[in-house]
């Protein structure tokens, strides 16, 4: 979704000020592409401060399912985004200071929405996505989901060449 800026950046800078629907479907990342399967309208306001910086507020509320990084059963999650960003139009992102976000979400007069929240939720993304806290995950042999029942796969022993990593973990719990 688009927004229209130049009322914004006219000599009268005006706030904008809108509430639209998200249009992102999918979260694509190189690990795969996760559905967003709710969503809530974005409500985005963009108000003028100086010269041609800009501060943009964006509230958004949305669930995409990720599976579990031990079972990988569908997990649905919740991304609850509240972004403030500050950004000056008139410099390029190798002149940018510290305050000052990057505008790689405004082409020109207008702002996407989708990139805008793409960046909030790749920041946001959660580093383990797990069904529950006490998932078993999967089999190692024969694949089978040890959450729903179990399997009559041998326990594979460990390489012996790994004692010595596994005498470490014995001997000092708290690494």
């Amino acid at each position: 979704m688009l927004i229209n800026l130049s009322d914004v950046l006219s000599d009268q800078h005006k706030t904008v000020e809108e509430t639209v629907p998200l249009t992102m479907e999918t979260i694509s990342l190189k690990s795969g592409d996760y559905p967003v399967v709710s969503s809530e309208p974005v409500h985005i306001r963009v108000e003028h401060v100086r010269g041609k910086e800009l501060l943009i507020q964006a509230d958004a509320r949305l669930t995409a399912v990720i599976p579990c990084d031990r079972c990988l059963e569908d997990v649905r999650h919740e991304f609850v985004i509240h972004s403030t960003k500050h950004v000056d139009l008139g410099l390029s992102d190798a002149e940018l200071t510290e305050e000052l976000d990057e505008s790689n979400f405004i082409d020109g007069y207008h702002l996407d929405v989708d990139k805008l929240l793409f960046t909030e939720i790749l920041s946001g993304w959660p580093e383990k996505v797990l069904c529950r806290e006490d998932c078993k995950g999967l089999c190692g042999v024969c694949g089978q989901n040890l959450n729903t029942g179990s399997c009559d796969c041998e326990e594979t022993g460990l390489d012996p060449r790994m004692s010595v990593v596994r005498d470490l973990f014995k001997n000092f719990k708290e690494v």
